[in-house]
């Protein structure tokens, strides 16, 4: 028997009763309507738990509860933050959990065996942006007088890791391990970190999963540690780490606290990237097909909403977001970042607008090329032990990226008229695979279609049959 199987609950037995009720009168009077006849039927299971981290970008799950679009969907949803990624990970794979708020990186490295082994797949991208790097007041004075300045004094951005590269030096020099964390192995926030470091002579280490070494240290300059996001201030502030890669509001808490600087954005790193998904099990999907779609339409609702009104929206966001069954931190924490601005020293206020963006630049479609990337950069640390040709690349991003999924539930929106075309990808011609990304911070071009070019393109990293 599956886990998934579900016995039908007082509320799903109540609610059939009433559509078949509302049915019949709808039948004896006349009034039915080509609603009844929709192409996706009703949800297979109605009852879900969804699981999330508290973090700002699990916002598309807050509105759908809030503003009722699960229950327009037929779907009674309860919300629950979870201890860490591994945690929800698992919760997931052990159908505790029907979904959640995902890492991008962990679908893929679940299907194809990094870690723990399970078929996840994502029919949603839950937003663009979102997370930045953080240092310690300590190193920001150390790397302060390698930051070209702007006009007014202020330094000029984006921020290299070139400026963090003589103090990284300088410990190396005296014996000391510079030590930053980000938040687990396969997260966006080690590959941009790493991203970051390498584009700035920084190696950050590799991975070893064939010699039983998954530290990722060896050969590091920099060495990467795992911290749960809500805990990477404190561990700052404690001296455990010297600088950290973490989404919101944990960057504009450390400038709240007055314990350290964010120095760079991930827009800044790599503009518009993928950031978090909604991941499910594939036997889920399989076995609750409306359900899925259904659960795709809500958040779909959610994320326009989100960037509604040039993100008019946004402060009842915040509101929504703040309160302690969401991301629980104070009003002004989260709504440095969410509506649009981000403080980087104190008092550095500067206008980020796109800094979350959750709907608009098709942020919400499961791009076969934004896991390709990820993909990439497990190959490029040493997650991916061996080296693997195009195709291998293309087959394991179609295996858990599901536009089909989200063309489907989209197409329903749309002979709703709760959305239109125009607010999608041409489902008819779109390919999966984005145009040729070149907004980096290290000027490299990113061609999905071509990951082993991509790779060789790079100084540091591994390319081609080479190994740590």
């Amino acid at each position: 028997m599956s886990k998934y199987n579900d016995s039908l609950t007082r509320r799903g037995f109540l609610r059939r009763t009433l559509i078949a009720g509302g049915i019949a009168v709808a039948l004896g009077t006349g009034m039915i309507t080509a609603t009844a006849g929709a192409a996706v039927g009703e949800a297979e299971k109605e009852e879900l738990k969804f699981g999330f981290i508290k973090l700002t970008d699990m916002a598309p799950l807050a509105i759908a509860y809030e503003k009722g679009y699960f229950e327009d969907e037929g779907l009674y949803v309860t919300l629950e933050a979870q201890a860490n990624w591994k945690v929800l990970l698992d919760g997931v794979i052990d159908g505790q959990l029907d979904g959640a708020h995902m890492l991008a990186g962990q679908p893929l490295a679940a299907t194809i065996g990094f870690g723990t082994k399970a078929h996840i797949v994502t029919p949603f991208s839950m937003d663009l942006n979102g997370n930045g790097i953080t240092v310690s007041n300590e190193v920001w004075e150390q790397m302060k007088p390698h930051v070209p300045k702007q006009a007014d004094g202020k330094p000029q951005h984006p921020i290299k890791a070139d400026y963090l590269k003589p103090v990284v030096d300088k410990y190396k020099a005296e014996g000391k391990p510079f030590k930053m964390g980000m938040v687990f192995p396969v997260s966006t926030h080690n590959y941009e970190l790493r991203y970051w470091l390498a584009a700035g002579g920084i190696h950050p280490g590799y991975y070893a999963p064939e010699k039983g070494d998954i530290s990722g240290t060896l050969k590091a300059d920099a060495l990467l540690s795992v911290t749960p996001p809500p805990q990477m201030p404190a561990t700052l502030e404690a001296g455990t780490i010297y600088g950290y890669c973490v989404g919101e509001p944990w960057n504009q808490q450390a400038v709240f606290k007055g314990i350290g600087v964010p120095v760079i954005t991930d827009y800044e790193i790599w503009k518009d990237n993928p950031e978090k998904v909604f991941g499910m099990t594939k036997e889920f999907t399989d076995q609750y097909p409306n359900t899925t779609v259904r659960v795709v339409k809500a958040l779909l609702r959610a994320a326009k909403w989100l960037d509604a009104n040039d993100n008019g929206n946004r402060p009842e966001a915040v509101k929504i977001l703040s309160q302690s069954n969401y991301v629980g931190a104070d009003y002004e924490v989260i709504a440095n970042s969410m509506t649009g601005t981000f403080e980087y020293e104190k008092g550095d206020k500067r206008a980020v607008p796109d800094f979350n963006v959750f709907f608009r630049y098709n942020a919400t479609y499961p791009y076969y090329s934004d896991a390709v990337w990820y993909l990439s950069q497990m190959r490029r640390w040493g997650q991916i032990a061996e080296a693997k040709d195009d195709s291998w690349y293309d087959e394991v991003a179609k295996s858990v990226y599901r536009p089909d999924i989200y063309a489907t539930a989209a197409k329903e929106l749309i002979a709703e008229g709760k959305m239109t075309a125009d607010e999608f990808p041409d489902f008819a011609s779109e390919t999966g695979y984005r145009a040729p990304q070149t907004e980096f911070i290290d000027g490299v071009t990113f061609d999905g279609t071509k990951p082993n070019a991509y790779l060789d393109a790079f100084e540091i990293g591994l390319k081609g049959s080479e190994k740590p």
